[in-house]
């Protein structure tokens, strides 16, 4: 059992829980057998600042029941501003097969919504096998385009139908946070925000070695792989982010959090 509690710190302004993979594994297990809403999202660096960016986003990130540390760096603010005492961050790709080790052995089914069609037909048989009771109650992928008058409550109509316990959202941030901000008030179940966890568990994407990791370098990684789409990501934000920090741990900038809200998000992709 965890000894880490659940308490929510203002990452410049972003509400990040402090917590592991043990206590945020449980919590949204719990959500799925009781048949709760719950939002649920990791946030790297990349997200942080997309939430300081976009005040209106910050706010809907704010309301999210569960905000794990994803990156390094973001733990390290934790520790750093609020002495949070992490040992680890909380990965999303990591995160998504613990919860779904539980739900596999809990019976619990789980929709993938999101992504390609050549990533899920990859991503499905990869996760069979290394959860061979795990059971698919739907598989939906991305529309790439913006929802319709109507189609959250489709939307929401068949994960419902399906019998769906778990949703595990790959739309990529922050359109995955804006989407599971929408569907909660229509789902009684967690929906995940997991990243590029579809693309990693299906093969798509090579991970890091485990060093690059543990010393938060895994954007120098993925700088390499992907320079043409994500210089601007990493070369501009993560200075930022360090400047951004620094204030706000002498006190020149109290980097208040945005208060959360429940207000439907105006459009949003699907």
């Amino acid at each position: 059992m965890t000894t880490v509690a659940t308490r929510k710190r203002s990452v410049l302004g972003v509400l990040v829980d402090a917590t592991d993979y043990a206590e945020a594994t449980d919590r949204i297990i719990a959500a799925a057998e009781q048949g709760r809403p719950m939002a649920v999202t990791a946030l790297a660096v990349h997200g942080v600042m997309e939430g300081v960016h976009d005040p209106a986003l910050g706010a809907r990130l704010n309301s999210f029941d569960l905000v794990t540390p994803d990156g390094q760096p973001v733990r390290w603010a934790l520790n750093l501003l609020h002495g949070a005492g992490l040992r680890d961050r909380v990965y999303g790709p990591t995160l998504t097969l613990r919860v779904l080790e539980r739900a596999a052995a809990a019976g619990l089914p789980v929709y993938l919504y999101g992504s390609t069609p050549p990533t899920l037909d990859r991503l499905v048989p990869a996760l069979q096998r290394m959860f061979p009771a795990l059971k698919f109650a739907g598989i939906e992928a991305s529309k790439f385009r913006a929802v319709e008058p109507g189609e959250a409550e489709q939307i929401a109509g068949r994960i419902t139908a399906s019998g769906a316990r778990i949703v595990l959202v790959g739309l990529g941030c922050p359109r995955q946070e804006n989407f599971a901000h929408a569907l909660r008030p229509h789902l009684a179940m967690p929906l995940l925000a997991v990243g590029a966890a579809f693309d990693y568990h299906a093969g798509g994407l090579r991970k890091p070695p485990p060093w690059m990791q543990r010393y938060g370098l895994e954007w120098l990684w993925r700088l390499g792989l992907e320079p043409k789409r994500l210089w601007r990501r990493y070369l501009l934000l993560n200075p930022e982010y360090l400047a951004r920090l620094g204030a706000q741990r002498i006190g020149l900038w109290k980097a208040t959090p945005p208060t959360p809200t429940e207000q439907p998000v105006p459009t949003f992709p699907v």
